[in-house]
């Protein structure tokens, strides 16, 4: 089979809207306008109410302009592509809805492991909370956060420049990501795999372990109280982040690390759409309903 260099693809046909697009158009219209507003109200209440002037909300509403950055870099193209005939993205636009969308994984696997410390340091070290968790500091780690995605994005789509296309360039998905540009290609495409690979381990599996360990020593800490008011409001604290927690790393685990053996399109377009688009609609309304302060705020706003 003759190869194609991938300068002279101009882009990429998408074959993830076989069928259904107009149903296609209605869900994810209504999926990013409830993720833009749901976050939209959490980055409103966080700047406005003096109640949630902490660290944690300050990491929070880093957490909403993150996941409003992630539907916003593949959705409206889906909307655009669900009302054409053909779905198709361009070479240069694959290459920057990846490099967007693998900055803001990175950036948010970061994110939620300075956000369980945040609660470590509060639960189990109070008296140094307020140093530890100092305005600058909390500053540094959010810049930290998005620097480390944008790093991570950019290992990624430099390699991803360098794969080659045979025939068609068609990708088996509704959006460019990692793993279906690299079924797509015809090149090598091992030096990709393997910073996806490491990617995992460094970008995805080390936070997470922070996060385990932090909620370790909380947990520890927490049935060590001898005033059951007192862990009940520590458990509170703690219940919003940690189901937010699961819910993303699994999804990002599913969609970065499942068996090529058992791949099929249908399944890993419902993954890749739980994870990149319903996770964030998702994470504004775990707060507001398991978080006692931003109920309180919300009541107050209506």
């Amino acid at each position: 089979m003759a190869s194609k260099n991938h300068t002279h693809v101009t882009e990429f046909m998408l074959l993830g809207f076989s069928h259904g697009q107009p149903f296609f158009f209605v869900l994810f219209l209504v999926i990013y306008l409830a993720t833009l507003l749901g976050n939209s109200v959490m980055l409103a209440l966080v700047s406005l109410d003096p109640h949630l002037q902490s660290p944690m909300y300050f990491f929070l509403s880093h957490l909403s302009c993150l996941d409003i950055c992630y539907s916003s870099v593949t959705v409206p193209k889906i909307l655009a592509n669900a009302l054409r005939p053909q779905a198709t993205i361009s070479y240069c636009g694959c290459l920057a809805q990846m490099f967007f969308l693998m900055g803001c994984a990175g950036a948010e696997c970061a994110l939620l492991a300075v956000m369980a410390y945040d609660r470590y340091a509060a639960i189990c070290q109070p008296l140094r909370y307020a140093h530890a968790m100092s305005r600058g500091i909390c500053a540094g780690a959010a810049a930290g956060c998005w620097l480390w995605g944008m790093l991570d994005s950019a290992v990624h789509t430099l390699l991803a420049t360098r794969l080659s296309f045979c025939g068609a360039a068609q990708l088996q998905h509704i959006f460019c990501d990692v793993p279906p540009l690299l079924r797509a290609a015809c090149s090598n495409t091992h030096p990709s795999e393997v910073a996806l690979h490491a990617a995992s381990v460094f970008v995805g599996l080390s936070p997470f372990l922070l996060v385990i360990v932090s909620y370790l020593r909380i947990l520890a800490t927490v049935l060590r109280m001898p005033v059951a008011t007192s862990r009940h409001k520590a458990f509170s604290t703690c219940s919003a982040h940690l189901l937010v927690v699961i819910l993303y790393f699994a999804t990002a685990n599913l969609n970065y690390n499942r068996p090529s053996s058992g791949y099929s399109p249908a399944s890993d377009i419902l993954v890749s759409t739980l994870y990149c688009i319903v996770t964030p609609m998702l994470n504004p309304l775990i707060y507001s309903l398991r978080n006692q302060e931003v109920r309180g705020a919300l009541r107050k706003a209506v």
